[in-house]
């Protein structure tokens, strides 16, 4: 596992509406560190898909990841840290994503369907409709030990998060 100084990038991974926005940017704040949201990534044409309800297969996240994957590898190649957020449901993506990059720190935020589900009801004007939220715990592989993610839950505020994830990396933040 990586050591501590070691950390270059964290993703932040989860389903859709489990705070990967608000803890993302709010670490990357915290920590001084350049910040990318998921949803920057995305082709128009999975975002409309998105937004007519339909959940995205393999191939159309392809790209994206690849995409996502290039920011990161930017960051390491820099050494610009960075926070990136990402759903990331399945290894395969975690994977692709931060498997055989050293420097790559996961984050899982993980919550009740329940409270995801509500949450959801509650954001306006985002493209990924709370009816979607299924697809997304049907798609979630929970992560297994030799991943070496770090799951964190979303019960407390965005800011205990964002410590309480500071905290386990052993990281430095820069106010």
């Amino acid at each position: 596992m990586d050591t501590p100084r070691d950390v270059t990038v964290i993703l932040v991974a989860g389903v859709s509406g489990s705070g990967k926005t608000t803890v993302g940017s709010l670490l990357a704040e915290r920590l001084g560190w350049d910040y990318a949201e998921a949803d920057a990534f995305h082709s128009p044409a999975n975002i409309a898909k998105m937004r007519d309800g339909h959940p995205l297969t393999d191939a159309d996240r392809a790209p994206w990841l690849r995409a996502i994957a290039a920011w990161i590898d930017d960051r390491l190649r820099s050494g610009r840290p960075g926070v990136v957020t990402c759903s990331a449901l399945k290894r395969a993506y975690r994977d692709e994503l931060a498997g055989g990059r050293p420097g790559v720190r996961t984050v899982l935020l993980d919550g009740d369907r329940d409270v995801i589900a509500e949450r959801m009801r509650r954001r306006h004007g985002h493209f990924f409709g709370a009816g979607l939220l299924d697809s997304q715990f049907a798609d979630l592989e929970r992560p297994d030990p030799d991943e070496h993610v770090l799951t964190v839950p979303i019960t407390d505020s965005p800011e205990e998060t964002v410590a309480r994830i500071i905290k386990s990396l052993d990281l430095t933040p820069e106010h």
